[in-house]
């Protein structure tokens, strides 16, 4: 249990602001602008501090401070580490009004509230608190509101963190880390970070969602002034890359969007782009190639040349003629018929179907 007294505050000052000898110690404290009170198991800080009007810089990290002490004669402080105490709330920090960097990591607080006089503050450093088991860091919307023109640095991390969403207002951040946090949303990411125009340094190490794939190049196209992630450095090829890929891939989503709204327009407002319905699939008759089929003669050309191939057998039996027969059809003959043939073939053209008229020669159709 130690309690801050003057003796200590006096060993607490560097080199360079030692007491003077003719100076007294009101003077020499009221001219102290940091303190280095740090590690010095101190858990309660009396009102001698009040005596140090133009502090500038308050060291009480690494102590066992309960509270956060009242410093309302201190309202000149810009910078003040309290980390690794065991403050459970924020608060006395109203006078405070040209604090510009306020250090709180590694204490018990599950609020982030009493902040709304600091229109001055600039980093704000919340890290890995001690919170009861299943409880995480909660933001208090009223102060979020009134330091979000001016925060530039915003630590939250190892604090149980399912969800960033209610950060969204500080649009003027430099530099956030919120690693170690259970944070598995992307689109949710993409949102609050794709508004933060100056955001530089962005830390997310150690939440699940780091482990989908593409994890780091979709990150870099969200924030597209990012030079640090994860600390890592962002070269300006990669990142070039990427926001031409990301934009390509916008501009054929566009398009896309565009052909079905007005594929749609043509059904009718409101319309759906339904599929066409299957073309009906007739069944084709089997693949087979048939047999060759004389075709049939009319009786009278059939005639002609039964005379005219008697007549030259019996002029000359033993030599052998060739005709050349055109059929009205068309097609060719250059085959030698002999009697044996004909009468093969006679049987075979009385059996065949009826001829068309007009192969017929006659008023109708007949029999061979």
């Amino acid at each position: 249990m130690v309690k801050l007294t003057i003796d200590l505050i006096a060993r607490g000052t560097s080199g360079y602001t030692k007491k003077k000898r003719d100076e007294s110690m009101h003077q020499y404290l009221k001219r102290l602008t940091h303190l280095y009170l740090e590690d010095r198991c101190i858990d309660e800080v009396g009102e001698d501090l009040s005596m140090c009007r133009n502090l500038t810089v308050l060291y009480l990290y690494d102590n066992q401070l309960l509270k956060i002490p009242t410093l309302h004669h201190n309202q000149h402080l810009t910078m003040l580490y309290l980390q690794n105490n065991d403050i459970h709330k924020i608060e006395h920090l109203s006078p405070l009004i040209r604090l510009s960097k306020l250090y709180l990591g590694g204490n018990c607080i599950t609020v982030i509230e009493g902040l709304d006089k600091l229109e001055n503050l600039q980093e704000l450093h919340i890290e890995n608190q001690r919170m009861p088991p299943g409880e995480k860091l909660l933001f208090d919307p009223r102060t979020l509101r009134a330091i979000s023109s001016s925060v530039q640095v915003l630590n939250i991390a190892g604090n149980n963190l399912d969800s960033i969403r209610d950060i969204e207002c500080l649009r003027n951040l430099y530099q956030l880390h919120a690693n170690d946090n259970l944070l598995t949303d992307m689109k949710e990411l993409a949102h609050v970070i794709g508004g933060m125009f100056r955001l530089w340094r962005l830390d997310l190490l150690g939440n699940p969602f780091c482990h989908k794939a593409k994890y780091r190049d979709r990150v870099i196209v969200m924030a597209k002034n990012l030079d640090i992630l994860d600390g890592k450095e962002i070269s300006e090829t990669s990142r070039r890359f990427l926001h031409n890929w990301h934009d390509a891939r916008e501009v054929q989503k566009k398009r896309r969007e565009e052909n079905i709204r007005k594929g749609s327009a043509e059904f009718g407002d409101g319309a759906l782009l339904r599929e066409l319905p299957p073309v009906k699939d007739y069944p084709r008759p089997p693949n087979k190639i048939p047999g060759y089929m004389m075709p049939g003669l009319p009786r009278k050309q059939f005639d002609e040349i039964l005379a005219r191939t008697n007549s030259n057998l019996t002029e000359d039996t033993s030599q052998k003629h060739s005709a050349n027969v055109k059929t009205r059809s068309g097609i060719l003959r250059s085959n030698t018929l002999r009697r044996s043939d004909l009468q093969r073939m006679l049987p075979l053209s009385r059996s065949m179907t009826r001829l068309p008229q007009h192969l017929s020669g006659g008023g109708g159709s007949h029999l061979l």
